[in-house]
């Protein structure tokens, strides 16, 4: 089984904070590090757990995480284009006295406010991928005004939403870690069948009863409505890669067309075919 992992995070060349471009994975990392993260992601669809939230992001996400909050990597279960962007610094990368200066207050409040995780939207997010993707086309120099600019971007603004009720990090996620990677594993093995939420139970001993309990408490939904999610995210891919809107509805378990497409409106806010006419050339 894959325990949670310590990742090892060093500053690039010349630099105070590293700037990583990761490849398209499909494994399962659930992870932390003592480092405040940036995560830009641009995928058709992908998975959003930090500490205890769980959700989906739709064509894109921007997140930041502060120190030792466990994650799940942005792209995993993505089969399709997945475009990502991570910045990771450490507290005082700026030095000891960074924040005490009174311009930087905004900012000092952003990192403060990390420890719950936080999700940002609309103009914000438009705005701060734009020069996350320039970033590395900088010198170290114009890289640092240009992290500045997005930090305080994001400090600044109101379109941001809170991940954690309370401090997502050094919490005892040992054993909460353990049951969500069999569930994880046990829906991306499933979701294209009929996933037995008894056999699922037995497997994280729990009863069932106690397993949905569980379940509704980490993710705020219920396992039918996470696996449609899963299976919606999966047949996005799918139509992505021309496959016809019936062979997405069969290959990712739905055995009705007229029920997938009203979980798929449900879900995406349009109809599949709707979706492939946006998006597939």
């Amino acid at each position: 089984m894959r325990k949670l992992q310590l990742e090892e995070v060093r500053p690039d060349s010349g630099s105070s904070f590293k700037i990583l471009n990761p490849h398209l994975s499909t494994t399962f990392l659930w992870h932390l590090h003592p480092e405040y993260e940036i995560v830009y992601v641009e995928a058709p669809a992908g998975p959003r757990h930090v500490g205890d939230h769980i959700s989906r992001y739709e064509e894109s996400d921007l997140v930041f995480i502060g120190p030792n909050i466990p994650h799940l990597n942005f792209d995993y279960g993505v089969h399709a284009h997945c475009e990502q962007v991570v910045i990771q610094m450490k507290e005082n990368f700026l030095g000891e006295a960074f924040f005490n200066n009174p311009e930087i207050g905004p900012i000092k409040q952003l990192f403060k406010n990390a420890c719950f995780g936080l999700s940002f939207y609309g103009d914000t997010k438009l705005e701060a991928a734009q020069m996350l993707k320039k970033l590395q086309r900088f010198n170290n120099f114009d890289q640092l005004l240009c992290l500045l600019q997005v930090l305080q971007l994001l400090a600044t603004s109101t379109e941001v939403k809170v991940l954690n009720n309370k401090p997502a990090a050094n919490k005892a996620f040992e054993k909460q870690q353990k049951r969500m990677h069999l569930i994880y594993k046990y829906v991306e093995g499933h979701f294209n069948a009929k996933p037995d939420v008894n056999e699922l139970a037995a497997q994280v001993n729990l009863s069932t009863a106690a397993f949905c309990r569980f379940f509704k408490r980490q993710t705020k939904q219920t396992f039918t409505d996470f696996i449609n999610q899963y299976r919606i995210g999966e047949a996005k891919n799918l139509l992505l890669q021309h496959k016809t809107i019936t062979e997405a509805c069969f290959a990712t378990g739905f055995e009705q067309l007229s029920y997938f497409n009203k979980t798929f409106k449900k879900i995406t806010g349009e109809n599949p075919s709707a979706f492939k006419k946006r998006n597939v050339v």
